[in-house]
C-alpha cells in the first residue's frame, strides 16, 4: 500500500511541477535590492548557499537510500543503505536547523500577500491592511509555506526514528513509529521537492 502511495505521490508532484512550468514559464519577479541588501556580507551569502547545497545533497541521499529499496527492490532498507542513511540523516538535520535560523526572517508569512486573508482581516479589524507592504518580497508565498511545512514536519520525522533507536517502545509501537516515519518522510520529500523547484525558479529569474 505504501509503495503505491509513494509512486502516486511522486508522479503527481512531478506532473504538477511540469504543468506549472508549462502554464507559468516565467518565474516570479525579484524584488529590487535596497542599499542595505547590497551591503550585506557576501560571506553570509556563501555560507547560506553552502549549507543549502549540503542539505540538498543529504536530502537526495536520504531519499534514494530510503525509497529505492522499497520501490525498486521490493524490500525494506538494510545493509550498507542503512549505514549510508544513518550517516547523512544527522547531517541533514543540522543543516536544516541552520537554514531555519538563516531563512526564518526571509520567509515570514504576511497576510497581505494573500487576497482572501487580507479581506478577512480587514472585515474583522476594520483596518485597511491591504495597502501595507509585505516584509519579505524576495520569497514567494508558495515558497514560504513550503519552507515552514518542511520545518514543522522535520520534528516528527526525526523523533519518530529517535524513539525507535532508544528502544523504550515495544515491537508493536516500533512498527507504528516506523510506519509514521515512512509516511512523514514521503510528505516531507514531496514538499521539499516543491520548495526546491520554487526556489530554483526564483533564483533563475
Amino acid at each position: 500500500m505504501f509503495k503505491i502511495i509513494t509512486i502516486v505521490g511522486f508522479a503527481v508532484t512531478l506532473a504538477g511541477i511540469v504543468l506549472h512550468r508549462l502554464i507559468s514559464p516565467s518565474g516570479p519577479r525579484k524584488a529590487k535590492k535596497t542599499q542595505s541588501d547590497k551591503g550585506k556580507s557576501s560571506l553570509l551569502l556563501v555560507l547560506r548557499r553552502l549549507v543549502y547545497l549540503l542539505a540538498l545533497l543529504s536530502f537526495v541521499v536520504l531519499v534514494i537510500t530510503g525509497f529505492y529499496p522499497l520501490l525498486v527492490l521490493g524490500e525494506h532498507i538494510s545493509g550498507y543503505l542503512v549505514m549510508l542513511h544513518a550517516t547523512f540523516a544527522p547531517v541533514f538535520a543540522v543543516c536544516l536547523a541552520v537554514l531555519a535560523l538563516m531563512w526564518a526572517d526571509k520567509c515570514r508569512i504576511d497576510y497581505n500577500e494573500y487576497p482572501v486573508m487580507r479581506r478577512i482581516v480587514r472585515l474583522l479589524t476594520g483596518t485597511k491592511a491591504a495597502d501595507e507592504e509585505a516584509p519579505c518580497k524576495n520569497s514567494g508565498p508558495g515558497q514560504k509555506i513550503a519552507f515552514w511545512l518542511i520545518i514543522l514536519l522535520a520534528l516528527p520525522l526525526i523523533l519518530s526514528i529517535v524513539v525507535i533507536l532508544l528502544g523504550y517502545s515495544g515491537t508493536h509501537q516500533q512498527e507504528w513509529f516506523l510506519a509514521a516515519h515512512r509516511y512523514i518522510a514521503l510528505v516531507f520529500s514531496l514538499i521539499a521537492i516543491i520548495h526546491t523547484y520554487l526556489l530554483t525558479r526564483m533564483q533563475a529569474r
